[in-house]
Parts: structure tokens; C-alpha cells; sequence
């Protein structure tokens, strides 16, 4: 069902893959064969010696792979192939040069090697980068003065993000993650009859709720720049996007990798996603994190009241992001539970709490 929200003045957000597609028809990653990922690496003068692992990804795939000579003194790297089809060369691109920046600033953030003076190379109908392997672990979020460190690292992160704004990448918005995601699933077969009218209709008020926010323009979805700054983020700042090495070593603390999902927004959304746990946790755990912030850059605490809607568009788009890659068959494999009428159920209740924390007073510290 289309939505008739006007959107004309936004270049679509598309989801680039429908679920269900044919059984038959072939994902482009089934032709990623190490063999494939050795020769990619060869092509641009890195020879790996044999020993290459996959590493937990689902959108792109990536890759450790161990070489027999060194590279800018990195003898172990990260090849990263990009998703046919999700982002444009000038996106992908200009997520590089980010991360460059960041570099050049000495933000501790992992981006990708020059190579033959290039960032980005193809093979085989594959574009893909290759990074130094950074190891670490993710950080103790519970630890207040790990929250605080953080907190000041995502400052000097956004301080180099404030310097310039994107060009080819998207923004985080209602219309993209919210509109758009919720009728990409409707036009999809993953919401089954029994459950996609509750669901939808849970989805529809939440949406509105958000569209009536002061900071969100009802009719293109966007975020008002006059009502708040938007900024190059992160975009995906999840403990799981942020490593942490021993605090003795030189380079030690927190580090920033897999700048994928980098997009223009609101500075509090590479914030929210490091909380967890009932409210005095998070509140908590906000104070720690903005004590940080605030040392290196200045927070608008406005931002704040976008926590919950910035929460509930996250938990849309994630039901969007499944069905669109359930053609990848590592999809089924490991999300099985996917479009069952259980986990539909459960979304729905969800997006109730998610109804009454946006009723709620917002978070503050």
C-alpha cells in the first residue's frame, strides 16, 4: 500500500532487495568464493598466504585475511566487499574521504588503505576496500568512566563530522526510515495476514507521533535545520562498532570501525544506542557519556526529545532491512524467526512501548 505522504522533493530511499525473491535465482555473494577474494587482493599487489577468515558481517562481507608481505606494515587486513547494489561508487567514496578526515584529525577510527592511490577498487563485479586489522573488544558500557572516555571520542568524531556536510549520502530521517521502510514491507510478503493490520496500525501511530514532533517537517519527513544541526554521524554506533584495547597501550581506549552506515543527522543518534537497561540506568549512563562530550564539544540538549523517536524508527527500519536482504542466503540461515507470525506479535507490542516512551517525559542529564 503507498503511502501518500509527499516526498517528491527527496530522492527515494529504496530498499534494493525484495523478499521473497526466486529460489532459484542467485545471490550475487554465492559467486564470492575465497578463491574470488584471494584474487581481488592479488590484483592490487597483496598476495595472502593462505589464511583467510570471515568475520561477522551481513550487509557486505568481510574478510581477515593474513599476507605474505606486508602492507603499509599492516601484514594482516580487512577486505571489505560492498553489496551489490546498496550504496553508490560517489557514497562509498565519500564515506573514504570521511574517514580519512577523521584519520587526519586523529580520531581513532579504522577506515581503508590507499592503495595504488586508490581507497576503493572492483573485481568481478565487486567493488571493495582493504583496512589494518584492529582488534579489541567491545567496551564495559556499565564502567562510567569507559562511557565518559567515549563520550569525548564521539565529540571529536562529530566535531570533524560539523566540518562539511554530505553530498551524496542520505540522511537519517522519518521519510527513509520510516515511511519508506514501512511501505517497502508492505509491498514485500513478509508480514503475514494474521498479523500485518495490528501491526500496521501500531506502526502508523507511531509515525505519526513522530511526524508531529516540533523538529520534524510533516511533510517531507525531514529533520528541521532550523530547529537542530545536522551533522556527518556514525550513523551506526552500537557497542558492537566501537573497540576497546588496554588502556596501557599507546593507541589504547576506544576505537571507531565500520563507518557503513555514515549519514547526516542529528548528533544524539550516535549517542542513544549506548544505552541500555530501565530508565535511571540510562539516565545514568547519558550523564557519563555527555560529561565526556561536553569536555570537547557542545551539545544541543534539545536533542534529547529525539531519543525515543530516533528508537522507534531504528526498530521499523529493522523489520525493513530483513525482508529486503532475504534473497542473501545467509539471511534465512541465520535470522530464521523472521516473518513468523510470533515475531510480528512481538514487534507489535514493541512499537505499543515504543508508543508510550514517546509519550513519556524525553530522557535527561
Amino acid at each position: 500500500m503507498p503511502h501518500t505522504d509527499p516526498l517528491d522533493d527527496q530522492p527515494p530511499f529504496t530498499f534494493d532487495e525484495q523478499a521473497p525473491a526466486s529460489p532459484a535465482a542467485e545471490h550475487p555473494y554465492e559467486r564470492l568464493t575465497p578463491d574470488t577474494v584471494l584474487d581481488a587482493l592479488a590484483q592490487i599487489g597483496l598476495h595472502g598466504d593462505g589464511r583467510l577468515m570471515a568475520l561477522s558481517s551481513y550487509e557486505n562481507r568481510v574478510y581477515d585475511v593474513q599476507l605474505e608481505s606486508p602492507v603499509q606494515g599492516h601484514d594482516r587486513v580487512v577486505c571489505k566487499f560492498y553489496r551489490p547494489g546498496r550504496w553508490s561508487e560517489a557514497q562509498i567514496l565519500e564515506e573514504h574521504r570521511f574517514s580519512a578526515q577523521l584519520s587526519a584529525a586523529e580520531v581513532p577510527a579504522v577506515g581503508p588503505l590507499q592503495i595504488e592511490g586508490r581507497s576503493l577498487h572492483h573485481h568481478s563485479g565487486f567493488a571493495f576496500s582493504v583496512s589494518p586489522r584492529r582488534g579489541g573488544r567491545q567496551p564495559e558500557l556499565d564502567d562510567f568512566e569507559v562511557l565518559e572516555w567515549t563520550g569525548r571520542f564521539l565529540a571529536r568524531l562529530h566535531q570533524v563530522g560539523a566540518q562539511q556536510a554530505f553530498e551524496a549520502r542520505p540522511a537519517l530521517d522519518l521519510a527513509s526510515f520510516g515511511w519508506a521502510a514501512r511501505d517497502s514491507l508492505l509491498q514485500s510478503n513478509a508480514l503475514p495476514a494474521d498479523a500485518a493490520g495490528p501491526w500496521l496500525a501500531a506502526c502508523n501511530e507511531a509515525l505519526a507521533r513522530i511526524a508531529a514532533h516540533p523538529a520534524c517537517d510533516p511533510v517531507n519527513g525531514h529533520f528541521r535545520a532550523d530547529a537542530l544541526k545536522l551533522i556527518r554521524l556514525h550513523g551506526d554506533c552500537h557497542p558492537g562498532n566501537i573497540l576497546w584495547t588496554p588502556t596501557e597501550l599507546p593507541e589504547g581506549g576506544p576505537h571507531f570501525v565500520d563507518l557503513d552506515d555514515a549519514r547526516s543527522g542529528p548528533a544524539v543518534q550516535d549517542l542513544w544506542m549506548l544505552l541500555s537497561g530501565d530508565r535511571a540506568q540510562q539516565t545514568g549512563q547519558l550523564s557519563a557519556l555527555l560529561e565526556g562530550y561536553e569536555q570537547v564539544r557542545d551539545f544541543d540538549r534539545r536533542e534529547l526529545a529525539l531519543i525515543e523517536p530516533l528508537r522507534t524508527l531504528r526498530l521499523i527500519h529493522y523489520s525493513a532491512w530483513l525482508a529486503s536482504r532475504w534473497s542473501d542466503p545467509t539471511f534465512p540461515i541465520h535470522f530464521p524467526w523472521f516473518g513468523s507470525s510470533d515475531y510480528w506479535q512481538g514487534q507489535t507490542h514493541l512499537l505499543h512501548d515504543q508508543l508510550e516512551a514517546l509519550d513519556a517525559e524525553p530522557l535527561w542529564a
